[in-house]
């Protein structure tokens, strides 16, 4: 697959408030690079569960749950699989199974925040949830007479 390079100075010149959406293209582009050089390892899905909740999977098989770790900064979540050091001497006839350390970064959207990760059968799955703050919510405004208004003619008579 090909990669498209961007430059976003045009955007910064002529646009306010842009820069964060910029910002998120310039990291996708870079993960995308990061995914191709890594070949996907480790694989994983997003799973839509409802409205507002989202689930990722990661088939970490191999690793304990110690030797995994999950971080969120600056709006990215990041999955960190470090494997500990085998002394053990195999002498391996095959070798399927990858036991190599690996990082997974996702791009997090404004308010959406990891609620839980649990492990189950070599699964890593990682609970997320969009929560609206009340003031974007959608609201029902009833047409009437303005209480502010109201307030301000009792106060000055």
């Amino acid at each position: 697959m090909r990669t498209f390079d961007f430059d976003f100075t045009p955007l910064y010149r002529s646009a306010i408030g842009f820069d964060r959406v910029a910002h998120l293209l310039e990291s996708m582009n870079a993960s995308h690079a990061q995914v191709t050089k890594n070949n996907g390892y480790p694989p994983y899905n997003i799973e839509l569960l409802d409205d507002n909740e989202y689930r990722i999977t990661m088939a970490v098989a191999g690793f304990a749950e110690d030797e995994l770790e999950i971080e969120t900064r600056e709006g990215v979540l990041i999955v960190l699989g470090k494997k500990k050091t085998d002394e053990t001497e195999r002498k391996y006839l095959y070798q399927g199974i990858a036991e190599r350390n690996f990082e997974r970064r996702f791009q997090l959207a404004d308010y959406v925040r990891v609620t839980g990760a649990t492990m189950d059968n070599g699964l890593l799955h990682i609970d997320l949830e969009r929560e609206i703050p009340e003031a974007m919510k959608p609201r029902k405004i009833n047409i009437g007479q303005n209480k502010l208004l109201e307030a301000e003619a009792a106060e000055g008579a």
